[in-house]
C-alpha cells in the first residue's frame, strides 16, 4: 500500500540517516532516544488520527524515545531494508504477508518475542519467533456506494462493461494489499492457472497500475472508480472521512464471499542501531492498553486474544465481517513460489 510522495515523517527519517549510518549496532547510536520504524502504510492517519500516531506519542511521552517514521508499500519497505542490509537504518520493520515472510527468509530479522506475545495466535507470528502481528487485518474490496446500488456478488461480475475503466486494484508485488487480489483469486478459483485466465479478462476493465491501495479509496469516493482492492482497516478508517465508500468481498459465481487475515506484523531488524529502543516499542505496541486503540482508533482488530474490544467501531467490524468465510492461504508455498507467481500475473495481464 505504498505512496510515492514523502511525508514529513519520511523526510525527517532520511534527513537522519547520515548520522544512523556512521553507527553500529554496539555504537553510542544504540544510546540514543529514538527509534525508526519502516511500515507499510495506513496505521497511521492523514490527520494525526490514527492508531500509529496515538501509540508513538504515548510511547515517547512514557519512555522519552523519538519514533523516526518512514512509510511505503510492503514490497518498498522491504526491498529498502535489503539494500540497507549492511548496514540498517531501520529498528522495526512493520509489513504485510507475503512480505515479512519474504523480510524473514532474507535475514533481515531477529528473533525476539514481545510481551504479550504469548496471547497472539500461533497463525499470527513466525515459528521461529522473528515477527509478531501487531494489529490484525483483513483483505477487502470497496465499491461507490452511491453510483452502484449494491456491491457485485461476484469476480464475475467485474467483466461486464460498466466497469471499464471504472475498476482498479494495486500491483501485486508492489502492494500488500495488490498481491493480496492475486492470493484470493487462486484461492476463489481453485488454482493458478484459473485465476490468471480471469484477471487476464479482467484487464480489459482495468484502469492500469497502482503503486498505491490507500490513494484508490479517494477515487472510488468520488465515483472516479467504481471498484478497487483494499483491506478492511484502511478502508473502514477512511470511510470516517469518505462518506461513499462500501467494504465488500468477492465470491466465485455461485459460491461465498471470501477473506483472509492481512495482518500488520512486526519485527525487530537484524543489527538494529536502536535495538533496545526497538524491543521496547515492540513490547508497547503488543501491550493491552495500544491494543485495546487498535478498534477503538485505528479501526483495525486487536492482535491479543485476551483483548476483547467492545468500543462502537468493533461492533460495526463484526458486522462487516459477518457472513464471509476467513480462509488461510498456505504461506510457505507463496513465499517460495511468489516470483513465479509475480511474474504469471505479469504474463497473463501484460503489465
Amino acid at each position: 500500500m505504498p505512496k510515492n510522495t514523502l511525508t514529513l515523517a519520511v523526510a525527517l527519517a532520511l534527513a537522519a540517516t547520515p548520522l544512523l549510518s556512521a553507527c553500529g549496532a554496539t555504537s553510542a547510536a544504540s544510546d540514543e532516544k529514538v527509534v525508526t520504524v519502516y511500515s507499510a502504510d495506513s496505521l497511521k492517519g492523514e490527520r494525526g488520527d490514527g492508531w500509529y500516531d496515538q501509540v508513538f506519542k504515548d510511547f515517547e511521552n512514557e519512555t522519552g524515545i523519538k519514533v523516526e517514521y518512514v512509510e511505503g508499500g510492503s514490497g518498498e519497505m522491504v526491498q529498502r531494508a535489503v539494500r540497507e542490509k549492511a548496514n540498517p537504518q531501520a529498528d522495526v520493520l512493520v509489513t504485510l504477508p507475503p512480505l515479512i515472510q519474504q523480510a524473514d527468509s532474507k535475514g533481515l530479522l531477529q528473533k525476539y518475542a514481545p510481551e504479550g506475545a504469548d496471547q497472539v495466535d500461533a497463525a499470527d507470528k513466525a515459528v521461529n519467533g522473528t515477527w509478531t502481528t501487531v494489529v490484525n487485518n483483513y483483505f477487502g474490496f470497496i465499491y461507490n456506494k452511491k453510483d452502484l446500488k449494491h456491491a457485485p456478488a461476484a469476480w464475475e461480475d467485474l467483466l461486464d462493461g460498466k466497469y471499464e475503466n471504472k475498476l482498479q486494484y494495486s500491483t501485486p508485488g508492489v502492494a500488500g494489499d495488490g498481491t493480496a487480489v492475486l492470493i484470493k483469486a487462486m484461492h476463489d478459483f481453485g488454482g493458478e492457472k484459473p485465476a490468471l485466465e480471469y484477471l487476464k479478462k479482467l484487464q480489459a476493465n482495468n484502469v492500469g497500475p497502482s503503486a498505491s491501495t490507500g490513494k484508490l479509496a479517494p477515487k472510488v469516493d468520488k465515483g472516479e472508480l467504481l471498484v478497487a482492492n483494499g483491506d478492511v482497516q484502511m478502508n473502514y478508517a477512511q470511510s470516517k472521512s469518505m462518506p461513499n465508500l462500501g467494504i465488500w468481498f468477492p465470491a466465485k459465481e455461485g459460491g461465498r464471499p471470501t477473506t483472509f487475515a492481512l495482518p500488520y506484523a512486526a519485527g525487530l531488524v537484524t543489527k538494529a542501531p536502536h535495538g533496545d529502543n526497538a524491543k521496547k516499542l515492540l513490547d508497547y505496541m503488543l501491550g493491552r492498553k495500544a491494543q485495546q486503540q487498535v478498534s477503538e482508533i485505528g479501526g483495525g482488530f486487536a492482535a491479543r486474544r485476551d483483548v476483547k474490544a467492545t468500543d462502537a467501531n468493533a461492533i460495526a467490524l463484526t458486522k462487516v465481517m459477518d457472513g464471509v468465510e476467513v480462509f488461510e492461504p498456505d504461506w510457505d508455498d507463496i513465499d517460495n513460489n511468489l516470483t513465479a507467481y509475480i511474474n504469471g500475473w505479469k504474463s497473463a495481464t501484460g503489465s
